[in-house]
């Protein structure tokens, strides 16, 4: 048998995602508000609102 790591293991690093963020559509408003929220959001450090806008700008287009 072998023995029982007795300690701590190296964390575990997950790929970085190479998925782009959206651009906001030319001349539409609502694309230009999301990425300005977005941008205040990422200089604030607010990573979550980063992800909300981009997931709304993705979905943004089915409107146009």
């Amino acid at each position: 048998m072998t023995e029982p790591t007795r300690y701590s293991t190296a964390p575990v690093e997950l790929p970085y995602s190479a998925v782009q963020e959206p651009k906001p559509v030319a001349g539409c408003p609502g694309c230009a508000e999301l990425a300005k929220v977005r941008d205040r959001a990422r200089a604030g450090g607010d990573q979550t609102t980063v992800s909300d806008c981009n997931v709304f700008l993705r979905r943004h287009p089915e409107g146009h």
